[in-house]
């Protein structure tokens, strides 16, 4: 099991809700800085990366693709 980035997405809510979308498809993610991501009320933006899995970086990508499409 090797982790690769998803993505980078700018706030800890948004990561888990894309990261809760992808785990109810059955797609266990890793999501990496949210710790860090506090900083924003301070005007500091790290990004939360998602990880997940290198055999499920195309299905979670298309799980996006097809739920922003709606």
């Amino acid at each position: 099991m090797a982790l690769v980035e998803l993505g980078r997405f700018p706030s800890g809510i948004e990561a888990a809700i894309i990261s809760a979308r992808l785990e109810a498809d059955g797609i266990p993610t890793a999501c990496f800085d949210t710790g860090m991501n506090i900083a924003e009320s301070v005007g500091i933006m790290i990004p939360v990366r998602i990880m997940v899995d290198e055999e499920d970086l195309e299905a979670a990508r298309t799980i996006i693709r097809e739920a922003e499409a709606q």
